[in-house]
């Protein structure tokens, strides 16, 4: 069966496009920003072109990179999910957005919801295992809905609350925070779903861990990251 050409009715090359993309969803940049940097490069289009984009081609791109990296995370073993919520103002109301962290820092599923209690805790865990499997250690606040979801699902044993222990789950977070700022926000819950699952996924493709490693195989890794981006949804 051949694969349908997403960029198949658009004038604009798909190098643009995801050029675009990734600038918007992975830098804190406005969708002027994504404008003027365009523009400086040669490229005139309208900031609302950047909008549809995201729109149309974020989740397709998201949806790609999340199928290969669960392929190749079904060969190793879940050794230890950080799992972490943190509130959100949509048009002045608080919202919940949950977060799953594997132990190297991998987001591995976002959620939205209006509350965070035990529902939306064993909702949010549900979806997550279906996806991912079991883990053998989940590491948690003291929040006590993710201990109540746990008792339904059975692995209330794995559960572990120690102090400062879930620090990899509350940092994963700041990437997001910063973006938030730069979006001014949020006005639904259905858009910032859409927004968190695709800015998770991107996130994934370009954590390099500079830190952990020398300079010359940053430097790789960050070539062979921006060459699998430039071949995603390609026909």
């Amino acid at each position: 069966m051949t694969k349908r050409d997403p960029f198949k009715y658009f004038r604009t090359s798909p190098e643009i496009i995801r050029l675009a993309v990734m600038m918007y969803v992975r830098f804190p940049l406005s969708l002027r920003n994504v404008e003027d940097l365009l523009h400086e490069r040669g490229i005139d289009i309208s900031h609302e072109s950047v909008r549809f984009w995201w729109n149309r081609f974020g989740p397709l791109f998201a949806a790609e990179i999340r199928r290969y990296r669960v392929q190749k995370m079904r060969a190793y073993s879940n050794w230890q999910w950080h799992l972490d919520e943190v509130f959100v103002k949509i048009n002045g109301k608080t919202h919940y957005l949950w977060r799953a962290v594997d132990h190297e820092g991998e987001v591995l599923e976002s959620f939205v919801t209006k509350r965070r209690d035990r529902k939306a805790a064993l909702k949010f865990l549900r979806k997550t295992m279906k996806r991912y499997g079991s883990p053998h250690v989940v590491v948690t606040d003291k929040l006590r809905s993710y201990g109540a979801a746990m008792k339904v699902i059975g692995n209330a044993n794995k559960q572990d609350t120690r102090r400062w222990l879930n620090n990899r789950g509350e940092n994963s977070h700041q990437p997001f925070r910063r973006r938030e700022r730069a979006m001014l926000g949020f006005r639904s819950m259905q858009r910032l779903q859409k927004f968190a699952a695709v800015h998770a996924s991107v996130h994934n493709h370009f954590n390099l861990e500079r830190h952990l490693y020398p300079r010359v195989n940053f430097k790789l890794n960050r070539d062979a990251a921006l060459s699998e981006w430039r071949q995603l949804c390609s026909a």
